[in-house]
């Protein structure tokens, strides 16, 4: 044999060797490495079902189940199983086209790829699910599978609550260790978020055996690798729903926000953000489309108010100054000042209040003078080296009573609020700053910012006298806190060293304000309340331009005055003075709770006006009006849009023309239409083509535009079947 032949045997050789090791590689690739044919082998003989297990259920004070579960079911689709599916029949009952039908499968297999079932319609109606269940055998590659869903028996605290939602991509990557999957709901917002992992229960699988035509023959291998699925812990709260419910009825039609507390146990008792909704509303097959008019409410009701919105605490603030002011000895309750009305010592201050006043008749008529001294004492005072020490004290006593900082709440968003140091001042008003400067601090306005949830503990740390437990809203969790969640929750925090006596005298103040101050238009018979009012000076961004807005009305209170039960503070923005809206507000919910009714018919008929009291600000209400008329012009075109879709579609392929004439119809031809009976054409109508105006005139077999019912059936070749 020739060289040249050896050399060519051998490069066949070799290639025949390398497609051999490439078969070779590729088998060995199929059988232990690649996992494509594996799933689509187990896809096509067994079925895995996913078990989702009950949420936990939640329980107010009194065991009422005030979140519980119901059952929905989802459609669900493995896209690899498709191919037979009556797509037509399917887009029909779910009432999409075969574009939208399309899209959803494609976004199912980028989701979860093509052999994994994904959600493609969730929480069905009962209607849709029973049109559905009725066409399952001409759906191959679809289910239906049972889904728990949150249902809220007494339509209250959606803000506390929350809502629960599908996970999607950026979730799962957010929470890789956590074992979720597409398809998997999760809490979105509120207690659902904060008790996620308490919340959420153990999912289980079922595995079934299928034949060659995908139909379920039983269970695979008799259940041997089937998980249970593991019910979330239930929680038990500190909440009163009777009390939210009250709350949420006395703040209809008003914007603001409401937060009780127990005192001695630091749990909520009611904690309302206005203007609230049906937590119902985000369950269901409806939920996106409440969930985008909530969204677009001016009013913000998806906004929690009573930890995701800052206030100026006003006048209810003069009762920190006075504490730390007699704590720190640069006064004491003997002190009086004179108020002609104003206080002119930095300007013009106004003041509601006149006369001359000691501590407890300047809390009780909130005479902004008198804590204008005072504050100004504190930042002046000679015993510190300079201003910025003495702010600096000042605010040390601030974050003892739980400002200025997270209180910890077991909610998500909580804010921090605002308590300005030396350092902030230094800039604005450089390094020799006067007590002038700041001396709306005094009487809560200036740059002091707090939660409502903040406010309401500083009503519960002075009805203890200097102590309190972070508010928070579950007492409980069945089976024990396993993750450690309500240990912070047992902790007693305590303000600065601050003598009983100084407490004592602010409970004489605010004592006085129920009884003869500013706030005795709101005493409750036969409970001894101490309360302090407070007016905010607001602003807003109107067209652009920040404008001055309606005072907010601000009241704090805890009662009774001996062994406190509940302190509680109420916000209601642009609504005036505190005693007028939040003051008869806060009054109603400590009868509610203290003594488990309003038993009296003058207090009744307080219920009913305050309920139907119209508080909105101006501004929201013009927001509304104009988002209003946008929703039903929007609403307009998309009923005009459907009307016009649903009109007859079986036009005749003809161009425009102006109107003609008809001959009569003879026996059983139809009408015909000819040039001669055509209108001269306007003047501004394009000359006609020589090819044109040879052409010949058209006869239409018919004039209507619907086919007459016997020339229905007859196939015109213009027509496309649809």
């Amino acid at each position: 044999m020739s060289v040249y032949n050896q050399s060519r045997s051998r490069v066949i050789q070799i290639i025949f060797i390398a497609i051999f090791l490439i078969i070779v590689a590729q088998l060995l690739n199929l059988q232990m490495f690649s996992s494509k044919y594996k799933l689509q082998a187990e896809s096509n003989a067994i079925y895995r079902k996913v078990v989702y297990p009950d949420r936990g259920i939640i329980y107010d004070r009194k065991k009422r189940a005030i979140l519980e579960n119901t059952i929905m079911f989802d459609l669900i689709i493995t896209p690899s199983e498709i191919k037979q599916t009556d797509t037509a029949t399917l887009c029909n009952i779910l009432g999409i086209d075969t574009a939208e039908f399309k899209k959803r499968v494609l976004t199912c297999i980028i989701k979860n790829s093509r052999y994994k079932p994904s959600v493609f319609e969730p929480l069905l109606t009962p209607e849709l699910y029973a049109r559905l269940n009725e066409n399952m055998y001409k759906l191959p590659g679809f289910m239906l599978q049972e889904r728990p869903v949150r249902t809220y028996p007494y339509s209250t605290a959606g803000s506390i609550l929350g809502y629960i939602g599908e996970v999607d991509t950026s979730f799962l990557r957010r929470h890789i260790e956590e074992r979720y999957e597409m398809g998997d709901y999760t809490g979105m917002t509120g207690l659902e978020r904060s008790y996620e992992k308490v919340l959420m229960g153990e999912r289980g699988v079922k595995q079934f055996l299928r034949d060659n035509k995908g139909r379920i023959q039983g269970s695979f291998e008799n259940g041997m690798y089937d998980t249970v699925a593991v019910a979330g812990k239930s929680l038990h709260l500190s909440l009163d729903v009777e009390l939210q419910q009250l709350g949420e009825k006395l703040m209809t039609n008003k914007v603001g926000s409401i937060v009780a507390i127990d005192p001695r146990t630091g749990g909520v008792l009611c904690m309302i953000s206005a203007p609230t909704y049906n937590p119902n509303y985000l369950t269901g097959p409806q939920r996106r489309k409440h969930f985008a008019e909530l969204f677009t409410d001016p009013r913000l009701p998806l906004l929690n108010r009573t930890l995701g919105a800052y206030y100026s605490p006003g006048s209810t603030f003069k009762t920190v100054v006075g504490v730390i002011g007699m704590t720190e000895g640069v006064f004491d309750d003997n002190m009086t000042v004179s108020c002609p009305g104003a206080y002119y010592g930095c300007g013009r201050m106004g003041c509601h209040a006149a006369g001359t006043f000691s501590l407890r008749g300047a809390i009780a008529h909130s005479c902004n003078s008198y804590f204008a001294v005072a504050y100004r004492k504190i930042i002046d005072q000679p015993g510190l080296p300079s201003r910025d020490s003495s702010l600096g004290k000042f605010n040390q006593y601030a974050y003892t009573f739980g400002l200025g900082n997270r209180l910890g709440v077991d909610l998500p968003s909580e804010k921090k609020g605002n308590i300005p140091t030396a350092k902030y001042y230094q800039k604005i008003f450089g390094p020799k700053w006067q007590s002038c400067n700041i001396v709306s601090n005094s009487i809560g306005q200036g740059e002091i910012l707090t939660t409502l949830t903040q406010m309401s503990n500083v009503m519960a740390i002075i009805a203890n006298k200097g102590w309190y437990y972070t508010p928070h809203l579950v007492d409980s969790i069945e089976g024990g806190d396993q993750f450690k969640l309500l240990e912070t929750f047992h902790k007693k925090h305590y303000t600065k060293d601050i003598p009983e006596s100084v407490y004592e005298a602010v409970h004489d103040g605010m004592q006085g304000t129920m009884e003869f101050g500013t706030g005795a238009a709101v005493k409750i018979p036969g409970i001894v309340v101490c309360g302090k009012t407070g007016t905010v000076e607001n602003s807003a961004k109107v067209n652009g331009k920040m404008e001055k807005q309606k005072d907010h009305a601000f009241f704090g209170a805890f009662a009774p005055r001996d062994n406190p039960r509940i302190a509680i503070a109420v916000m209601c923005e642009n609504a005036g003075f505190g005693a007028s809206s939040a003051g008869p507000i806060a009054s109603l919910l400590i009868e509610q709770y203290l003594k488990d009714s309003i038993p009296e018919p003058d207090r009744k008929a307080l219920t009913e006006r305050i309920t139907n009291l119209n508080l909105i600000p101006a501004r929201m209400k013009a927001e509304m009006a104009s988002v209003d008329s946008m929703r039903r012009a929007k609403d307009s075109l998309r009923v005009l849009k459907e009307k016009m879709q649903k009109q007859p579609k079986d036009t005749l392929d003809i161009e425009e023309q102006p109107e003609l004439d008809t001959k009569p119809a003879r026996g059983n031809e139809p009408a015909a239409i000819t040039a001669d009976s055509v209108s001269k054409q306007p003047a501004q109508t394009p000359a006609k083509t020589p090819a044109r105006q040879n052409q010949k005139p058209r006869q239409l077999r018919s004039a209507p535009a619907v086919l007459p019912a016997d020339n229905k059936r007859k196939t015109n070749p213009n027509y496309k079947k649809v």
